[in-house]
């Protein structure tokens, strides 16, 4: 049989921690065969964000467009989008989609750059948002989305259900930012799943949330349930942060090696 197919739309980063890079390297640690369209690019290494160059939208439709004609994801995603126009694009195509899509609402870089402009958070929340299976943001990215503090476990509950109402099917929102350990929160529509973790005290945390998202998509891609795919992604990253490799003078990447259990 061949390999499931997972597809990423979403930004490059040629220090390979964290956008298209991690998202296929994630994909070929959990044996799908990976695909990407590049929305925008950026200048960057572990240190610093020197440059962002968002892409045309017509670029990114000609990319998505001739992948799908071919190579028919069984699951996607998107990560950083840059603009609007390319937003909205994408949240056009995906009413057409046959798969789930999953929807990272990168909006700041690790090192504080801004990957979205102002406009495109709009358009992310009215036009994304409600084509996401799984919208999976962090404590930030949930308050820009949802215009109210989100600190503890009740805000993020509160925030989860806020967000299902806004049109996503299922929320996975990440508790790395929040009060106490690293408990990320899945909310399914009719139930709350508690995914606890260890919080590691270190920097080298760079595309952690690509990755995560990356190794969820992979799962979809073949065919596993949402919540089954959403522990088995919790415990890779996880151990990914924990045996992070130490690359870089800043914030490196996290362990790309790390077993699938």
């Amino acid at each position: 049989m061949p390999p499931a197919i997972a597809l990423t739309i979403a930004g490059s980063d040629p220090s390979g921690g964290a956008g298209i890079q991690a998202d296929l390297k994630t994909f070929h640690q959990f044996r799908v065969y990976g695909e990407a369209v590049i929305a925008l690019l950026t200048v960057q290494n572990t240190r610093e964000v020197r440059r962002v160059k968002v892409l045309p939208a017509e670029l990114v439709m000609e990319q998505l467009e001739a992948v799908l004609d071919d190579l028919r994801p069984a699951a996607a995603k998107t990560g950083a989008l840059g603009s609007a126009e390319v937003v909205r694009a994408i949240a056009a195509a995906a009413e057409q989609f046959d798969f789930p899509l999953v929807v990272d609402p990168v909006m700041i870089s690790k090192h504080g750059a801004p990957l979205i402009l102002d406009d495109a958070r709009a358009a992310l929340a009215e036009d994304l948002l409600p084509r996401a299976y799984l919208l999976m943001p962090n404590t930030h990215e949930a308050e820009a989305l949802t215009g109210f503090e989100v600190r503890t476990r009740t805000d993020m509950r509160r925030a989860a259900e806020a967000l299902h109402r806004m049109g996503a099917q299922h929320v996975l929102l990440k508790g790395g930012h929040a009060e106490g350990d690293a408990t990320d929160l899945l909310f399914t529509g009719s139930e709350f799943i508690e995914l606890p973790s260890e919080r590691y005290d270190t920097v080298h945390t760079h595309g952690t949330g690509c990755t995560y998202s990356a190794a969820i998509t992979a799962e979809l891609a073949k065919g596993e349930p949402i919540v089954k795919a959403v522990r088995l992604a919790k415990r890779f990253i996880a151990d990914a942060i924990r045996t992070a490799p130490g690359l870089g003078g800043g914030s490196g990447p996290v362990n790309h090696f790390a077993p699938v259990e």
